[in-house]
């Protein structure tokens, strides 16, 4: 829900201090100066070290301020979108609240799918807009528009500032609150008078005041209990680990708990890397594309230990059919998100790190050899296949390979579709916040800016970025960004001449019937890549691949390697809609 500053008095005790990197010079208490002036210096203040934004006629004052004052590090966008993904990117990998700016109108709703991205997968932005004149407000004036009410369902709360005192308070809150309980990106709409109108700075941090917002952080200890002896009883206990945990960095207890009694873990999409791919206890993703011993395993179980997880439809198929077996601990710090979707027996709202604190001293060291023993028989059974056909690169091929180069370390971006499946089955992430990519609501054209975001929020990391051609398409002009900065980072085209996915469930559930899924040849994405300054090279033999790979790894700024894969390679196994997870087809690599 929005705020609307000019209705509510902020006469908050002293609240929460966020941490910052320096104290900001050049600012003092009693200090006159503009709405534009204190929005910046409140950037600073919140340690904000980087914006990623594109200028426009409401938001100058704000642009201008920003020059003079000289932080944070502004990123020039090509296109809003792209400032919107490159601030998720940057939270994705950092953790740290990312932010954007856009100007009003066609501005601020270029920044919804980046928004909606954000919400989808609970991460932490900030999003400043600016907005005409107050007195110009619901008169059609140019380039206005309800951006609060746009972005109300798609953000964890937003605000229209109508006095430029309340801007410090307002900017507090809303890093406050992007960053605490469910992360989630907030809005902070700023009219131009607003952000012309000139106030006295007061001491920093100002007052919280946030009556109603109260995030449950520690379990109940009763549930807690509870859960530690449902794990005790079980004799086929399984892990269930969403983005939750990334989030909570509650990787290494959910290990400590696995090892402690010998309990198997299967992770979502968003949830890759909580768990060291490579761990013995590690089963990959579950799902829709998940190996097939990982959605054996879940449908087999007597017991699931979901931490941080939302039970999406990806990751159940036919809900009523999911776990069936399995008695079911639900640990979440959202309270909407228990039972929303799969009535469970213990559940705990709280932060998952701090559960899991509180849970592991109660849980006694346990083996489970009988049931690791069925566990290791199905992945011997059922491996992860693919097909390859002669002279042709398999697209899997190079996502094993990046594994293989990178040993599971890289902070991979993805963008969304067929790619993306193959990097989650193939590539095993070793620690969290190394898979970034849009998982909840899967924005195509994610993948490069989310990259450039990742770069400069972690720059000692590798950072690769693999995206599909059609979404390489979709905001390749972002490219000028990363060859402005020269930013160590490669982008991996799995180039299939198709919108893949799209195409994969034509060929299964539409008898073929390739409704505009198939891409016309070309265009050069190489020469594209060029024109923006940026080196790139097209591979399309498999022996070739590797080397060109690590060619493009090795390179000092950005490259694009364009990589022809075949066009007929699918993502299986895949649970048909509408089935359990159990019920797959292409287990043996190819469609039955």
């Amino acid at each position: 829900m929005g705020i609307d500053t000019a209705r509510g008095p902020n006469n908050a005790p002293e609240g929460h201090r966020l941490s910052r990197t320096e104290a900001p010079a050049g600012i003092a208490p009693g200090q006159e100066v503009s709405g534009a002036e204190a929005l910046i210096w409140a950037l600073v203040e919140e340690g904000v070290e980087v914006v990623f934004g594109y200028p426009g006629g409401a938001i100058m004052p704000v642009y201008d301020a920003l020059y003079r004052i000289g932080r944070p590090r502004h990123v020039l966008v090509r296109h809003e979108q792209g400032a919107a993904h490159m601030a998720e990117g940057y939270a994705r990998a950092s953790g740290r609240v990312g932010v954007c700016m856009a100007t009003s109108g066609p501005g601020a709703t270029n920044l919804v799918t980046g928004l909606a991205s954000a919400h989808m997968d609970s991460v932490p932005v900030l999003a400043i807009t600016g907005q005409v004149a107050t007195s110009a407000i619901g008169r059609d004036a140019f380039q206005e528009a309800d951006v609060c009410g746009v972005t109300m369902p798609i953000t964890k709360h937003n605000y229209s500032v109508r006095r430029a005192c309340d801007i410090p308070s307002v900017v507090h809150e809303a890093i406050y609150i992007a960053r605490t309980g469910r992360p989630g990106p907030v809005l902070i709409d700023l009219p131009k008078d607003v952000a012309n109108e000139r106030v006295r700075w007061m001491p920093y941090p100002p007052p919280l005041d946030l009556p109603g917002y109260r995030p449950t952080t520690a379990g109940h200890p009763r549930q807690i209990e509870a859960a530690a002896r449902l794990v005790e009883e079980s004799r086929r206990p399984l892990l269930y680990v969403g983005g939750g945990v990334v989030t909570a960095g509650a990787g290494e207890l959910v290990v400590e708990l696995a090892e402690r009694a010998q309990i198997p873990v299967v992770m979502t999409l968003m949830g890759l890397g909580a768990v060291p791919g490579r761990h013995p206890l590690s089963l990959g993703m579950l799902g829709m594309h998940g190996a097939a011993w990982a959605n054996y395993a879940v449908q087999h179980a007597d017991l699931l230990i979901a931490v941080g997880a939302r039970f999406d439809d990806r990751v159940t198929g036919d809900v009523t059919r999911f776990a069936p077996g399995a008695r079911k601990i639900h640990i979440d710090v959202d309270p909407a998100e228990i039972g929303k979707n799969v009535a469970v027996d213990v559940p705990i709202v709280g932060d998952a790190r701090r559960v899991l604190e509180e849970l592991i001293p109660l849980v006694a060291p346990a083996g489970h050899d009988a049931w690791l023993e069925q566990i290791r028989t199905w992945q011997d059974e059922y491996p992860l296949l693919y097909e390859r056909t002669p002279g042709v690169v398999a697209p899997q091929d190079v996502v094993v390979a990046l594994d293989t180069l990178t040993a599971g370390e890289a902070v991979v971006v993805t963008d969304v579709g067929q790619h993306q499946m193959w990097v989650a089955q193939f590539y095993r992430f070793q620690a969290p916040r190394l898979q970034i990519t849009s998982g909840g609501l899967g924005a195509m054209g994610f993948g490069l800016p989310a990259a450039i975001g990742a770069r400069l929020a972690v720059p000692d990391r590798p950072v690769v970025a693999v995206v599909g051609d059609g979404g390489f398409l979709m905001t390749v002009q972002e490219l000028a960004v990363a060859a402005q900065l020269q930013l160590p980072l490669p982008i991996v085209v799995i180039n299939n001449g198709a919108l893949g996915m799209v195409r994969q469930w034509q060929e299964i559930f539409y008898e073929g019937r390739y409704a505009e899924s198939l891409l016309p040849p070309g265009p050069d994405l190489v020469a594209i890549a060029r024109g923006f300054g940026v080196p790139g090279r097209r591979v399309d033999r498999p022996e070739e691949m590797t080397a060109a790979l690590a060619e493009a790894l090795a390179a000092p700024g950005p490259y694009v390697l364009d990589v022809v894969v075949d066009p007929s390679a699918l993502v299986l196994p895949m649970v048909p809609p509408g089935r359990a997870i159990d019920e797959m087809t292409g287990v043996k690599g190819r469609v039955e």
